[in-house]
């Protein structure tokens, strides 16, 4: 099954940034446009019996794809041991899936959308009914704490260096683990996140000059055709204003930045998943810092 939805997300995470359709077309080569039989993409064994290549262009195709299914099924695998069969399963599993296409995607595009960041928030308060009252309590409150959190922390970057300091998708995504893992555990996954894309950042900055990966160079484009008020597409306010799309549209990252995502999936998923193996290494009361269990 994890390798089924790993084959998946690489759909949402090729086509979500570009606003494009997740059901159709079919799945197809994204350089000659070739529609794949039903044997070209079975999970992982298409891509080593096609030997990384397309059959029609005979171009290569990314190793991200096999590796998106098969890390995956690895996490799905991983969460069934943690929680075996029950409620807090279907929790876990569908938090894998929405950290790791957001993962991929805020590595290549520095965007966490909002298409996937607030249906996740909802389904983590829904999935969080089966297991009680104080459960629910739990996801709403860690949801809020989640939000104000970093909606406070970006506010005073913007205070203190006059600029943007983290990227306004990341309380959107701490808002979404807080929804799945209660507020319990926020302050670790905060640290934990921190402290490691801290340090990875330091390492690529000493080997390749840049923390982060260097963003994609834009394509030339040609200007819009002029439309009558109302023809277009639009955006809703649910989405993002005016002024938030001109920010987004002019920054480019520094060699120094990093996209924090990433680094929020794995403290979240490091903690959900590793937690009763933390609390029996860990000293108190780091235990509890990372964990929220006492």
């Amino acid at each position: 099954m994890g390798l089924l939805f790993g084959s998946f997300l690489n759909v949402v995470i090729a086509r979500v940034p570009h606003d494009q359709s997740i059901v159709s077309p079919r799945s197809r080569c994204p350089r000659c446009g070739h529609q794949l039989a039903w044997y070209e993409n079975i999970p992982v064994f298409s891509w080593i019996a096609l030997r990384a290549r397309c059959s029609a262009c005979g171009l290569p195709i990314s190793w991200r794809y096999p590796l998106i299914e098969l890390l995956t099924a690895l996490l799905f695998l991983s969460c069934q041991r943690r929680f075996g069969w029950s409620p807090e399963l279907v929790s876990g599993l569908v938090l894998v899936l929405l950290l790791v296409s957001l993962s991929f995607i805020d590595l290549e595009h520095w965007i966490l959308p909002h298409e996937l960041t607030l249906p996740g928030i909802a389904a983590g308060l829904a999935l969080s009914v089966p297991m009680g009252l104080e459960r629910v309590r739990d996801a709403a409150i860690g949801a809020a704490a989640g939000f104000l959190v970093f909606w406070g922390m970006e506010w005073l970057g913007r205070l203190i260096f006059k600029k943007e300091a983290l990227g306004g998708g990341d309380k959107f995504l701490l808002a979404l683990i807080g929804a799945f893992l209660t507020w319990k555990p926020l302050l670790g996954v905060i640290f934990l996140s921190s402290f490691q894309g801290a340090v990875v950042g330091v390492v690529m900055l000493l080997i390749h000059g840049r923390a982060g990966p260097a963003p994609a160079p834009e394509a030339p484009t040609a200007p819009p055709p002029a439309t009558e008020p109302g023809s277009g597409p639009e955006q809703t306010g649910a989405e993002r204003t005016s002024e938030e799309a001109d920010d987004e549209d002019d920054w480019v990252p520094g060699p120094t930045n990093i996209p924090f995502g990433p680094w929020l999936s794995l403290a979240a998923l490091e903690v959900m998943l590793l937690g009763p193996w933390l609390r029996e290494v860990l000293p108190l009361p780091v235990d509890v810092l990372l964990t929220g269990v006492r």
